[in-house]
């Protein structure tokens, strides 16, 4: 489950974050017509394209439309400005090693340090945790943490009656809107496991985990929503 975090995690090891390509494209814009040329609506605008901005969000908003929020401690994540400051190009699957609820319970545990955006049930009920725009201490690896989405999954890693049809498709439904949302492929180099993190200890979601089968459903549910996208009359079903 999630990660020990470390000092290059906290706030105060964030001096070396990159300068996403829209601040670049504010500045460069600036420099060339001038700032005073730039009417009011169109700077702020701009200023809250900017990273590290502090946007406002609203109240229990979630990613993902069918997940309920359950807010993370602040201590397990940092916020962020994704994609315009990290861009977004990974989902990590995990396994709880633990029950639902006591995934949800720890992560909202300011001493655990480490918590994901998402937590899959059995039955397949989705909680997110912390917006898919702010990183998430999950992977054990900061890079990672800056350009990923975590999932966790109720469950044993040594119990492959744990990984239900339920959870499997609820998870590849999920996965498939951050996939498109982020406009990265659905395939293994991008959807991964916690083990094949850099530098990890961990090894879910372990040798039970079907990844053939789950990248054929998140590539399903892919087809579905596009699907549904392109044809009106299927939107509201």
């Amino acid at each position: 489950m999630g990660e020990t975090t470390n000092d290059s995690d906290r706030p105060g090891g964030d001096s070396d974050r990159r300068i996403g390509r829209r601040a670049l494209l504010i500045g460069g814009t600036a420099a060339a017509v001038g700032t005073a040329a730039l009417a009011a609506d169109e700077l702020r605008r701009l200023w809250w394209r900017l990273p590290s901005v502090d946007k406002p969000r609203d109240e229990g908003e979630v990613d993902f439309g069918g997940a309920r929020w359950v807010a993370a401690s602040s201590a397990n994540w940092r916020r962020a400005d994704r994609p315009d400051d990290f861009v977004i190009d990974r989902v990590i699957i995990h396994v709880t090693q633990g029950s639902y609820d006591s995934a949800v319970q720890v992560f909202q545990d300011p001493g655990h340090g480490a918590a994901a955006h998402y937590v899959v049930s059995q039955g397949g009920r989705i909680t997110q945790m912390i917006r898919e725009l702010d990183v998430a201490f999950h992977a054990g690896n900061r890079e990672y943490n800056e350009r990923s989405v975590g999932i966790e999954h109720e469950g044993f890693v040594d119990r492959p009656e744990d990984f239900t049809d339920a959870m499997y498709e609820a998870s590849a439904r999920l996965t498939a809107g951050i996939c498109a949302r982020y406009d990265f492929p659905v395939d293994r180099k991008h959807i991964i496991g916690h083990v094949e993190v850099p530098g990890t200890d961990h090894t879910d979601p372990g040798p039970h985990w079907d990844w053939d089968r789950y990248i054929r459903l998140v590539r399903k549910a892919a087809k579905q929503a596009a699907t549904r996208s392109a044809d009106p009359s299927t939107r509201s079903a």
